[in-house]
């Protein structure tokens, strides 16, 4: 762990504590660097025939007509 001294947007700060669960600003923080982190992998997973389970549903067209 590296310890940094920073500048932090209370507002911000209460609205992610309060999304993410979490009650201290170290935990909070340290929550929303992991989540941002892990968008990649989370975001790939739409693209997965796996998950799916079908070519077409990780087709974009076929999500994004699903979506209206």
């Amino acid at each position: 762990m590296t310890r940094t001294t920073i500048e932090i947007d209370d507002e911000a700060l209460a609205a992610a504590a309060a999304e993410l669960g979490t009650s201290s600003k170290v935990e909070t923080v340290n929550a929303a660097l992991a989540y941002v982190a892990d968008r990649r992998r989370r975001a790939e997973a739409f693209d997965n025939d796996l998950i799916w389970g079908s070519p077409d549903l990780a087709d974009p067209q076929v999500r994004a007509g699903a979506r209206r």
